[in-house]
């Protein structure tokens, strides 16, 4: 579980070793619209236990959250590590079998509701006034994952459920994230980003399934 800790870690050592510069603190919030790239419906449906039927893939749409320090090396380059909190998932729609609950249901909808701690550091350029392009990798680490169950007929709830399904999936990830964004002069920037994961997901590693999103955000940086 210590090792859970691990952006943390890494974050605070930024900090320490960039005491001496001209840090520039930095708070980041926006949204994440992610999806499970690869064999995204088995990793899903081996946790649901059975599928029936067509299945309609999902993203989910989350929040991101969060904190940096802007290290100026230059008038145009610059090292931004940060520690972020960031909903990530993926969900189906369609005829669902989970025996833990003992549900067999028709057009059920089934979505993994992850939650990471992410560790990035992004190599930060200004080619011209406040346009500003990033990229770097990124450490994440899985801290829940809650498969949420909805069933429903017209006008009623059956069931809206969560199971913690955290001790299934890979608790590392290891990926990349770049965008372009823009920083105005009273400190305030928007920006989007891609995000892609290396490692699979699954903690057993029986199928190649990824995390993959695109996010959208603000930032303001003191």
């Amino acid at each position: 579980m210590k090792a859970k800790f691990l952006p943390a870690v890494l974050f605070l050592s930024f900090i320490s070793l960039a005491a001496t510069a001209q840090l520039k603190p930095v708070i980041k919030a926006g949204i994440i619209n992610s999806t499970w790239n690869g064999d995204a419906q088995q990793t899903l449906g081996s946790v649901l236990d059975k599928t029936n039927g067509i299945l309609d893939s999902r993203s989910r749409t989350g929040f991101y959250i969060g904190g940096a320090v802007d290290l100026p090396l230059g008038e145009i380059i610059s090292i931004e590590p940060g520690l972020t909190y960031t909903q990530r998932g993926y969900g189906l729609r369609g005829n669902l079998t989970i025996n833990q609950l003992k549900i067999d249901a028709l057009n059920a909808r089934a979505t993994a509701q992850m939650s990471y701690i992410d560790f990035s550091v992004l190599i930060k350029v200004k080619p011209a006034g406040g346009l500003t392009l990033f990229a770097g990798p990124q450490v994440s680490c899985l801290a829940k994952n809650n498969l949420r169950a909805d069933v429903a007929v017209p006008g009623f709830s059956l069931l809206n459920t969560n199971l913690d399904i955290t001790n299934q999936f890979n608790w590392f990830d290891v990926g990349v994230t770049g965008g372009v964004g823009y920083e105005f002069a009273n400190g305030f920037g928007i920006n989007a980003a891609f995000e892609r994961g290396f490692n699979r997901i699954d903690k057993n590693q029986n199928f190649r399934a990824f995390n993959q999103g695109i996010k959208a955000g603000i930032t303001y940086k003191f």
